[in-house]
């Protein structure tokens, strides 16, 4: 694979993760966690992201496949998954619990941050079609290796939402916290549009 192809592979995951878009969510969802808190959700998240999109982009549908999933009813359940998490955001439920609760339980790293947001139906989709552009293993590797540092700069960005965090004060957050849940909500529609459309059951909507 050209230079050119890894550009263009870097960019397309860039934008499809978008590491920017996704620091206020960072911030929304680790709201009240310490800095020590907040970078071990950081490096969970990236890490089993990570995990996640080498899984995919190595056994592409053949994965979902084993189970008897398509890829359009993993849109639809992802959707449906994150809508709960805007819920969550919008009516600051996983704030109540978090002063309620002094453990780990409500840890969002694995989700909705490792997946649905970074490893999502849309970059999962994107690995699958980018390594099956690949002629051969070195073209493999070298699409994981630009994977690896998309990732890196997702993980660069959340370690500095602290910096975010104070410049927005709590009530900046709290207004954040709303807006990216209305968002988020927005997002897990589309997700079960994009799914049912797949199907043929959305065709009329849109």
């Amino acid at each position: 694979m050209e230079l050119a192809v890894y550009i263009t592979t870097f960019v397309t995951l860039m934008v499809v993760i978008d590491p920017i878009g996704l620091t206020p969510m960072f911030v929304a969802l680790t709201k009240g966690s310490n800095t020590a808190q907040r970078r071990a959700v950081a490096l969970r998240a990236c890490f089993v992201a990570a995990i996640l999109l080498t899984l995919f982009a190595l056994f592409g549908e053949a994965v979902l496949g084993f189970a008897g999933i398509s890829m359009p009813a993993f849109r639809i359940a992802g959707g449906i998954l994150l809508f709960l998490t805007a819920l969550d955001m919008l009516f600051e439920r996983r704030t109540k619990r978090r002063k309620s609760q002094t453990s780990n339980a409500d840890d969002p790293s694995v989700f909705p941050l490792a997946t649905p947001l970074i490893a999502g139906p849309g970059s999962i989709a994107t690995m699958i079609l980018l390594t099956g552009q690949a002629t051969d293993m070195a073209g493999i590797i070298g699409v994981l290796l630009v994977m690896a540092s998309v990732l890196l700069v997702v993980l660069v960005f959340f370690l500095a939402s602290g910096l975010l965090e104070r410049a927005l004060g709590e009530t900046g957050i709290n207004v954040i916290t709303r807006l990216l849940g209305m968002l988020l909500a927005a997002l897990s529609v589309q997700f079960v549009l994009d799914g049912l459309a797949s199907f043929g059951l959305a065709s009329g909507l849109g």
